[in-house]
């Protein structure tokens, strides 16, 4: 698939395994996704190319570093985003930070949003949206199509996995949104849970199973 960037880094499938592992704590898992939320910050701007030249003084020499020009915003999908959007926020200090609170409503079939904050210069922003789990791909399509009805910049997807179902349809609804991931799940199951996967991420962020 040409919409997903998939970072097999031992690091990062080492951290996996214990965000499956179901007696890993909650504070563990906390941790865990902020690091692997870092590593894949890191990888997602690898291209960023929009610098500015910055006179400073180190305690040598007069001389002349790069710095972030035009900074991302970090987009949180509540709840289970909030686990990344701190970790993303770390890596780059200077960006903004907007959330999204999307849900699918099954008895209606369809998604209800409860809550949208964005900051006011958003338009042709880049953004990177933060979702744990991307398993049928309904919140995050309707989360994409709302950040596109701001006219922001390139969205780059950040997520610890997604289904194969959940790539397709971004592709068939959003082709130019790219998703970096660490793993690709072929499954799901009857309640729309990723197999093997790792549960609720938001259940095991918070304790509210």
């Amino acid at each position: 698939m040409t919409n997903v960037q998939i970072i097999n880094h031992p690091l990062l499938q080492h951290k996996l395994g214990y965000l499956r592992d179901k007696n890993t704590h909650s504070a563990e898992f906390r941790e865990l996704m902020k690091e692997v939320g870092r590593i894949l910050a890191y990888e997602i701007l690898k291209d960023w190319n929009d610098l500015e030249d910055v006179q400073i003084e180190t305690p040598i020499a007069k001389t002349t570093v790069k710095r972030l020009k035009n900074p991302p915003i970090v987009v949180s999908v509540m709840r289970a985003g909030n686990g990344l959007l701190d970790a993303v926020l770390s890596m780059i200090p200077v960006a903004s930070a907007g959330f999204i609170g999307i849900y699918r409503d099954k008895f209606i079939h369809n998604t209800v949003e409860y809550y949208f904050k964005l900051p006011a210069d958003v338009k042709g922003k880049r953004i990177i949206l933060c979702d744990p789990l991307i398993a049928t791909a309904d919140t995050m399509v309707a989360a994409i199509d709302r950040l596109k009805s701001y006219q922001v910049g390139r969205i780059d997807v950040l997520s610890v996995l997604a289904s194969e179902h959940a790539l397709k349809r971004l592709k068939q609804f959003h082709p130019d949104v790219m998703v970096t991931t660490i793993n690709v799940e072929k499954e799901m199951n009857d309640l729309g849970y990723l197999v093997p996967g790792l549960g609720d991420a938001g259940d095991r962020l918070y304790q509210t199973k």
